[in-house]
């Protein structure tokens, strides 16, 4: 029986995304010194997975330069012993290969990958300011109704060879919809991955899975019946469902995914003041349960990593 089975919980931790803008949020970090800072706080809070987009220092729109990541991965690493997961999502305005670089750079223990291509949109959330910081932040936005986020299985299959293969990267196989474990099943069928495979259930973006509580029971059924015990999982909430779906995917056995890339607040109407401040919340939640928080070894156990010793950074 895996850890995870018996009361022991990953917190990852989403440090900035490419979906929260720099008007949203004073938290929401883009420089290179914010975002390692930012990253460490929620590993000292409990975070034993970090995951990582990066931004232009400048006005803080998502880049994939891998150069930009070398800013502040090795100051991650030096300070902590979380698990780096770099993003091989990266921004859905960018291309596969803007998404790969840095992952291909850095070779990491782990990179998110997307298991299938969606609508993924955020332009409601533009009428929600009525100023910008940035001149790119509006029509970053609004022009998200006309966009699709590319994961063809090609692209999939790709990217596993390129750093499943050649990296020996573990990925967090991230499902915005039923059809996505399906894709990941097939892949699976296909010997692109191997167990223990890492799901994260993302529920409540527009254009995927809606965030109501009877899809997350539905996933995590459709999960066991396409994975059996091979696998571990996570759930996540995005926006006002964050700490919802965390506390009720913990209670089902499952991991937990908090920060400031999924939400930008700590209650409701509250602005977190970082992303630490949300690991806090969710691990006393957890810990109140009667569950034990999982440490960065400990999850490397529980999903066959290969160890901070194998990455380039």
């Amino acid at each position: 029986m895996s850890k995870a089975r018996s009361g022991m919980v990953i917190i990852s931790c989403a440090i900035t995304g490419s979906i929260h803008t720099p008007t949203m949020s004073d938290a929401l970090p883009y420089t290179p010194e914010d975002i390692a800072a930012q990253a460490i706080g929620a590993a000292e809070a409990g975070a034993a997975i970090l995951h990582l987009h990066a931004r232009d220092p400048g006005d803080g729109r998502p880049t994939g330069d891998p150069k930009i990541y070398g800013q502040f991965l090795p100051r991650i690493k030096q300070a902590t012993g979380a698990v780096v997961n770099i993003t091989t999502g990266g921004s859905v305005t960018m291309t596969i290969e803007e998404r790969i670089a840095a992952a291909v750079a850095m070779s990491p223990e782990m990179c998110s990958l997307n298991m299938g291509s969606m609508n993924f949109a955020l332009h409601p959330l533009a009428d929600r300011y009525p100023k910008w910081k940035f001149d790119w932040e509006e029509p970053y936005l609004r022009n998200s109704d006309n966009n699709i986020f590319r994961n063809t299985f090609r692209d999939i299959a790709r990217i596993a060879h390129t750093l499943g293969g050649d990296h020996g990267v573990k990925f967090e196989h991230e499902c915005y919809d039923v059809g996505h474990l399906y894709n990941l099943a097939h892949c699976v069928d296909a010997k692109l991955f191997k167990p223990p495979l890492f799901l994260q259930m993302v529920f409540g973006i527009l254009g995927g899975i809606g965030a109501d509580m009877r899809n997350l029971m539905f996933m995590k059924e459709t999960a066991d019946r396409l994975f059996g015990a091979d696998y571990q999982w996570s759930a996540l909430g995005a926006g006002r469902a964050q700490m919802n779906f965390a506390t009720q995917s913990a209670m089902m056995g499952g991991n937990v995914r908090v920060g400031l890339e999924d939400s930008l607040f700590i209650g409701r109407g509250q602005l977190a003041k970082s992303s630490a401040e949300q690991v806090a919340k969710i691990r006393r939640i957890v810990e109140e349960l009667g569950l034990q928080i999982a440490t960065p070894d400990e999850a490397r156990e529980m999903l066959a990593l290969k160890g901070a010793d194998r990455v380039n950074f």
